[in-house]
């Protein structure tokens, strides 16, 4: 599967314990994402754009209303990098 660069290193903040916090409008779509990383530090490059790519590829999910996180099918295509342990 191609993923772009901005694509995994926002799977990579997922795959390390990151997650994805949204809004909703009142007729139920997203409207604003907030991708925050495991050390609490906020992502600039997760965009309502990007995150619309990765939840079409189901790479993220979200169970029970929580904030989004990695799917199995995401930690499967993630590349590794040398700060993954």
């Amino acid at each position: 599967m191609n993923i772009s660069k901005i694509e995994q290193r926002v799977l990579h903040a997922l795959a390390q314990g990151g997650r994805i916090l949204y809004e909703r409008a009142p007729n139920g779509r997203v409207t604003a994402v907030t991708c925050v990383t495991r050390d609490g530090l906020i992502l600039s490059d997760c965009t309502l754009d990007i995150f619309g790519k990765l939840r079409r590829r189901r790479l993220i999910e979200s169970r029970a209303s929580s904030p989004y996180r990695i799917s199995d099918k995401g930690r499967r295509n993630v590349r590794a990098q040398p700060d993954n342990r």
